[in-house]
Parts: C-alpha cells; sequence; structure tokens
C-alpha cells in the first residue's frame, strides 16, 4: 500500500509538473515574439515573391535553430526551395466581327505563353446564360481543356469585375503547364451578345521563381519512420488598395496565428523529449495562391508514412463555440479529433466538428493534399468564417487578435496530440480522393 501510494504520488507529481512546463515553454511573452514579428509592418504582408516573405522565412528559419530543429532529410537547411514560373499578363487585344473590344470588358486565364493567338478555327464561342448562377458556369468553363471565348452578359457586371481583377494578377504555373497545348485558354468579353469572328492576342512575361516552404524536424526514436506534421502558412497577401492609410495586409490570423503555434509547438516537443515518432513542423509557402508549397512538400514524403497532420490556421479569436474550444475540418472523416478530445478529458477546451460544411473548408487549405492522399490530415481553427469581416483585409492585425485565445489552443493541441506523438495512437486513415 506504501509503494502505491508512493507511485501515485510520483505520477500526480509528474503531471502538475508537465502542466508547469506547458505554462513556462509556450508563454505569453513568447507567443507575442512570435505573431507580432510576422505580421509587422515590416514585413510588408508577406506576399509570395517579395522581400516581405524571405524575411519572415528568415526569421522562422532562426527560431527553428534556436529550438534546435534538424533540417529535413536530404535538404541541407531549413529552407525547401523549389521553383515555379511567374506569369505576369502584358497585353490584350480582341476584335469581335471586326469591332475593337475595350480593355476592360475583356479578361483571360491559362495565358502560359509570351503571345498565344486565338481565333475561330482554334477556339469555340460560347455564351454564359444570364438566367444561370454565374459562378457555376465559371467553374464549367475553367474546367475545358479547348480554348473558349465566353460572352458574358451585362447582367454579371459585378461578378465580371471581381473575376477580372483576380485573373489579371500574375500567377504561378508548373513547367508543364507551359507546353504548347496544355494549357487552355479561357477568354472572357463583356456585354458582346455574339461572335461570328474573332482574333484575340494576349502576351504576358515569364520569369522563373523560386519559392520556400520553411521546414524542421525532431527525429523519433523507435517508430521514427512514422511521422507527424505539425503546420502552418506563412504567407498573406502583401499590398492592397489603401484603406484609410493602410495598405499593407499583415496577416495576422491569417495565418501569422497559425505559423506561430506551429513554432511554439515545435519548442515545447523538443523539450519533452518524449516523442517516439518523428515530428515535422512546417511552415508552407504560397498557400494564398494555389496552395504550392503543401502540395510541393507532400510530393517528397510517402504519405502511408504520415500518421497524422495538424494544420493550423486562423486561431486568433474566440470560435462559435465559445472560449476554449476550436474545430477540426473532416472532423467525420477519422477518428482524429476523437482522440485528441479523449487526451483532453479533465480539461475546460473542447474540440468540434467543422460548424461551416459548406465551406468546404477541409479541401481549402494546405492539409488538403496529404488528406487526398489517404493521410488523416485535418486544419484545427477558429475563425468565424462566415461573419469574419477581417478576412483578407488590412484590418487583420495584431490588435485584433485575442492572443489567450491562441494561447490557450496552442496548448490545447500540445496536449492533444500527445498519444499521437509518442506513437500509442494512431488515427483512422481517410479514404483516398479518386
Amino acid at each position: 500500500m506504501k509503494k502505491l501510494f508512493l507511485f501515485t504520488l510520483v505520477g500526480m507529481a509528474g503531471l502538475q509538473l508537465r502542466a508547469q512546463n506547458i505554462d513556462k515553454i509556450i508563454t505569453r511573452a513568447y507567443t507575442d515574439h512570435l505573431i507580432k514579428t510576422l505580421s509587422a509592418d515590416d514585413m510588408q504582408g508577406r506576399a509570395t515573391f517579395t522581400p516581405g516573405i524571405d524575411k519572415a522565412a528568415t526569421f522562422i528559419e532562426s527560431e527553428f535553430q534556436q529550438i534546435g530543429l534538424k533540417p529535413l532529410t536530404g535538404e541541407k537547411t531549413f529552407r525547401q526551395t523549389f521553383y515555379k514560373y511567374q506569369i505576369t499578363p502584358q497585353s490584350s487585344s480582341v476584335k469581335i466581327d471586326g469591332q475593337a473590344i475595350p480593355t476592360e470588358k475583356i479578361f483571360a486565364t491559362g495565358v502560359n505563353a509570351e503571345k498565344v493567338t486565338l481565333n475561330q478555327s482554334n477556339t469555340a464561342v460560347i455564351r454564359f446564360d444570364p438566367e444561370k448562377p454565374f459562378v457555376e458556369q465559371l467553374r464549367a468553363v475553367m474546367g475545358s481543356t479547348k480554348n473558349q471565348l465566353i460572352l458574358v452578359d451585362e447582367k454579371f457586371t459585378e461578378y465580371f469585375n471581381r473575376y477580372k481583377g483576380r485573373f489579371n494578377r500574375a500567377g504561378i504555373v508548373d513547367a508543364k503547364d507551359m507546353e504548347p497545348g496544355k494549357q487552355a485558354v479561357q477568354v472572357f468579353v463583356l456585354g458582346i451578345p455574339s461572335a461570328t469572328s474573332f482574333n484575340a492576342e494576349f502576351t504576358a512575361g515569364i520569369k522563373k521563381m523560386p519559392l520556400f516552404n520553411v521546414a524542421g524536424m525532431i527525429p523519433g526514436k523507435l517508430k521514427a519512420k512514422e511521422l507527424v506534421v505539425f503546420s502552418g502558412h506563412y504567407d498573406h497577401l502583401g499590398v492592397l488598395k489603401s484603406v484609410e492609410g493602410d495598405s499593407i495586409a499583415n496577416g495576422a490570423d491569417d495565418d501569422a496565428s497559425g505559423t506561430t503555434a506551429m513554432i511554439a509547438l515545435a519548442k515545447y516537443y523538443k523539450a519533452q523529449k518524449n516523442n517516439e515518432r518523428t515530428l515535422i513542423f512546417v511552415a508552407f509557402t504560397a498557400e494564398e495562391i494555389g496552395g504550392f508549397g503543401a502540395k510541393y512538400f507532400s510530393e517528397k514524403l510517402n504519405p502511408d508514412e504520415v500518421v497524422a497532420m495538424f494544420n493550423i490556421e486562423m486561431i486568433g479569436k474566440d470560435s462559435k463555440f465559445g472560449k476554449n474550444t476550436a474545430f477540426i475540418t473532416g472532423y467525420e472523416r477519422s477518428d482524429f479529433g476523437q482522440i485528441l478530445q479523449k487526451n483532453l478529458a479533465g480539461t475546460e477546451f473542447t474540440f468540434h466538428p467543422d460548424p461551416y460544411p459548406e465551406q468546404n473548408l477541409f479541401y481549402r487549405s494546405d492539409n488538403a493534399t496529404l488528406a487526398a492522399l489517404g493521410v488523416p490530415a485535418h486544419t484545427i481553427s477558429t475563425d468565424k468564417i462566415d461573419i469574419d469581416k477581417l478576412y483578407h483585409t488590412v484590418k487583420d492585425e495584431y490588435s485584433s487578435l485575442d492572443v489567450e485565445n491562441i494561447l490557450s489552443t496552442i496548448k490545447a493541441i500540445a496536449k492533444s496530440a500527445t498519444t499521437i506523438v509518442n506513437g500509442t495512437d494512431t488515427p483512422t486513415r481517410i479514404p483516398k480522393l479518386k
């Protein structure tokens, strides 16, 4: 009985010590340091291909170095560098039945060459039905493998201008997408009811550009070949149209908050020294312009070796469920969430299924690529995405955040992931996308 009592005391002391450790490691001061630095004006909104994102990557590298992480296997540094081609629209010219169309009534997608010429011999003409939803018709033509001239009714002027602004920016593509005939071109023209003959010419600037995830790891012990990934994307939108003299989209919640969580978790697990599985910590690039960082990262892994992925995005404010709560996208697709909640028994924090299924968040974040390959890869968030007025605006700044919410969410993830990290729990796999 005395021995049993002694073991009980030792066990309780150990639990108390661990609880104290997490509060000493993941502190308010440390969290503030990370998120304030990442969302500062001198990061210039961390847009892909800008000095700001390079500066953010350097900061994350320095944090990984201080924590004591190692570069990924096969990498010499924490930067996981890859290349894409940046396509910048330069000029456009469209004539329909001899009439020159003003440039403000034109935009095109799929122009992945320095010069593209289209006419009725190599391009089909279609007309959007003004009685059907614009977005539904847009999705249909964007999936086409044929060149198309799309005539858009003036009823859709607002939608037309919105997507023109989106598609007339520089974009990035793979080398394979630049092969002749590989990419279909879709030309949208506003306010023209019909086209018997036409000629369209587009030019673009092409530049090979580097992108870089920032990734480090803590090697595992008995189950070192089994991988657990913690991630957040560190890119954002950069400089936008000025609002009240402010033009920097700081991206404090989206996703400096998630990147902060990922770094803090690396610090915590490094201090614990009890991970049987190998832990990978990665800040993804280019999430905002197509998820290119996560896609490249996923291609470098064997998905069958990835046991779980904790992708963390936008945890800067209370969730729909109140304080000390967060939701998990794709909750019903594996028992990942159930494992996390089991490990939080006795605490006040709870995880919930995604309350916004209509938003399709499960396949809108950096977890999607690995999830499609069968990995129980989920995103943890607290964002009220349906009413968040600061999302993708210059007002997403540190001052808008609830740092205590960020702290409680990070600590909840740290505690809830324990049995996955130490190898005693393995989430069920997600059915692969065909």
